[in-house]
């Protein structure tokens, strides 16, 4: 069974920076793609990252310039730096991990890590 442990979120002023973490175990093929999304209340969790196992990233278009996400095949252990943060970046944050398996795609979430960003 895949795990996905997220870590490093609080609470910051507006402009400071994070760097979130989210260590996987257990895989069980080989990895698709490796990202991170958001969601606050009353909102449906959206894109903020994303990783391919080539290396390619993906960025949500109101974080672009601003996160990076980064991944330490050696650690098993994708990560997010999140730099000049504003108010509008609080959320919990998920990590999230596609992998193809057995003929077929499998999809896990990390618990959430909380975001708050104060103005």
């Amino acid at each position: 069974q895949v795990q996905l442990v997220e870590s490093g979120g609080g609470l910051v002023q507006a402009g400071g920076s994070l760097r979130l973490s989210c260590a996987a175990s257990g895989s069980i093929g080989s990895i698709i793609v490796q990202g991170w999304y958001r969601q606050v209340p009353g909102k449906q969790r959206e894109l903020v990252a994303s990783i391919t196992s080539g290396g390619s990233t993906n960025y949500g278009d109101s974080v672009k310039g601003r996160f990076a996400i980064s991944r330490d095949n050696a650690k098993n252990t994708v990560y997010l730096q999140m730099n000049g943060l504003k108010p509008e970046d609080t959320a919990v944050y998920y990590c999230n991990e596609r992998q193809w398996a057995f003929a077929r795609e499998y999809e896990y979430w990390g618990q959430g890590t909380q975001v708050t960003v104060s103005s």
